[in-house]
C-alpha cells in the first residue's frame, strides 16, 4: 500500500493540473498571440473606423458565442481530445477521426511556420540571421529547445506561456499610455468606403477572432475544469480583444497616417513615432517573442488532441504515453 500511495504521490507532484491563468494564457496564444498582424485590417478597413468597430463588434456575434459552446462542451466532456470527443459523440468515431486527423495536420503545418517568422523579426537587428550557416542551426535549436520545454510538462509551459504574454503585451500598454495626450478622437472615425477590401476586411477580423475550441483538447489537464474553464475563457475573450482595441486606439488617434501604410509589422512604426527607437525594438523583440508561445500552445494542443484520440482507441497507445 505505502509503495502505491508513494507512486500516486510521485504522479501528483510531476503532472501538476492547470490552474486559472496559464490556460488563459495558452487559450490567448492559441487564439491570437497579439495584435502582431491586425495592422491590415485599417488597410482593408479604408481607414482606422472599421477596424476598431469590428474589434468591438465581431466578438459578440463570432468570439464569445463560440466560446461558450467551447465551455459548455469542455465542461460537459472534460477529457483530452476536445472537438474529436464531441465529433464522435455526435456523428460516430469515423468522422471524429476525420476532425481529428485534419485538424492535427493544419495545426502541424500551422506551427512550421512560428520559429521561422521568430527569425525574420530578428533579422532587422541581427542580420546574420539572413545567411542559411545560421538560420538552420537557429530553426533546429528553437524547435528542439520549445518541444522538449513542452514535454517536460504542461504546467511549465502554461507558466512560460503566462510570462511570454506579460512581455509581449507589455510594450503596447506602454505605447497607449504614452499615447494618451496626444490622441485627436476625431481620427477614429476615418473611413473611405472606396478604398474598402471587403473580403480582406472580413478575412482579418475571422482570423484574429477564431479558435477558442483549441483549449478544449486540453480539458483532461486542467484544474477543476468545470469552473475554471469558462473563467479563462471569459477572460481570455476580454485579454485578446484588449490586446488589438489597445495599441489600434493609440496608434490611429494619435498618428494621421494614410490607411495605405497598416500593414504587417507596421506597430513597430507606430511604437518608434510615439514612443522613440526604444519602443520600436520593445514591440520588435515582443512579436518575436509572440512567436514562441503560439509554438508552444499549438503543439500542447496537438500533442493532447493525439493523446485524446489514443485512448479514444483511434490511435495506437504509445501516443497516450506520458
Amino acid at each position: 500500500m505505502g509503495g502505491e500511495e508513494g507512486a500516486s504521490t510521485s504522479s501528483i507532484k510531476t503532472n501538476p493540473k492547470l490552474t486559472l491563468l496559464p490556460l488563459i494564457a495558452l487559450i490567448f496564444y492559441e487564439v491570437s498571440g497579439g495584435p502582431f498582424g491586425i495592422e491590415d485590417s485599417v488597410r482593408a478597413g479604408g481607414g482606422p473606423l472599421l477596424s476598431l468597430l469590428g474589434f468591438m463588434v465581431f466578438p459578440l456575434f463570432w468570439s464569445i458565442p463560440e466560446a461558450l459552446i467551447t465551455a459548455e462542451l469542455a465542461t460537459s466532456f472534460p477529457e483530452n481530445g476536445g472537438y474529436v470527443i464531441w465529433i464522435s459523440s455526435a456523428f460516430g468515431p469515423f468522422w471524429g477521426f476525420q476532425e481529428g486527423f485534419w485538424k492535427w495536420f493544419s495545426g502541424v503545418m500551422d506551427n512550421a511556420l512560428y520559429p521561422v517568422l521568430f527569425l525574420d523579426y530578428l533579422k532587422h537587428s541581427f542580420p546574420i540571421f539572413n545567411t542559411m550557416i545560421a538560420r538552420i542551426p537557429a530553426l533546429l535549436g528553437i524547435t528542439v529547445s520549445l518541444t522538449y520545454l513542452n514535454y517536460r510538462g504542461l504546467h511549465i509551459v502554461g507558466v512560460s506561456a503566462v510570462s511570454l504574454a506579460v512581455f509581449s503585451l507589455l510594450p503596447f500598454l506602454v505605447m497607449g499610455v504614452i499615447s494618451i495626450p496626444r490622441i485627436k478622437p476625431k481620427q477614429w472615425l476615418v473611413v473611405d468606403f472606396n478604398k474598402v477590401d471587403w473580403r480582406g476586411y472580413f478575412n482579418s477580423m475571422f482570423w484574429n477572432l477564431n479558435y477558442w475550441d483549441k483549449a478544449s483538447t486540453l480539458a483532461g489537464e486542467v484544474e477543476n475544469p468545470s469552473k475554471t474553464f469558462p473563467k479563462a475563457l471569459l477572460g481570455s475573450v476580454v485579454l485578446v480583444v484588449c490586446s488589438y482595441l489597445i495599441p489600434l486606439l493609440a496608434g490611429t488617434g494619435t498618428l494621421n497616417s494614410p490607411s495605405s501604410e497598416w500593414t504587417d509589422g507596421y506597430f513597430s512604426e507606430v511604437g518608434m513615432l510615439i514612443g522613440g527607437l526604444w519602443l520600436k525594438w520593445w514591440i520588435q523583440v515582443a512579436a518575436a517573442m509572440s512567436n514562441l508561445g503560439l509554438f508552444e500552445a499549438e503543439m500542447s494542443g496537438d500533442a493532447f488532441q493525439l493523446l485524446g484520440m489514443s485512448e479514444m482507441g483511434m490511435l495506437p497507445a504509445i501516443f497516450a504515453s506520458r
